[in-house]
């Protein structure tokens, strides 16, 4: 059960969290570029359902780690230079201490 003084600490909490905005075109890009990935990976599932060729799977899969890595590629580039650099502009480290464990992850 949450005391008054616990409701607070998690409101000022959430209020240093910096928002996240993705203009609509921007987010249809990213998803098209998800949805082709996905395309992709479920071809590698059908052809090896159909026991086709290992090295035309092999290719097909590589196609899958392009779609994904230029995907993510371009996550970081749109999150360095407008949600990074909102938050920096707002004070909140937080969020860019976030991004820096999660670039670690990915990299």
């Amino acid at each position: 059960m949450n005391t008054n003084d616990d409701k607070k600490m998690e409101e000022s909490d959430k209020s240093l969290v910096h928002g996240h905005y993705h203009s609509p075109e921007h987010k249809k890009k990213m998803l098209n570029r998800m949805s082709k990935a996905i395309g992709h990976l479920q071809k590698v599932k059908n052809m090896m359902e159909e026991d086709e060729d290992c090295a035309d799977i092999l290719t097909q899969l590589s196609a899958v780690e392009s779609a994904l890595h230029s995907l993510g590629k371009e996550i970081i580039n749109e999150h360095m230079t407008h949600c990074i650099v909102h938050a920096i502009e707002d004070g909140d480290t937080k969020a860019v201490e976030e991004f820096q464990k999660a670039i670690k992850k990915y990299l």
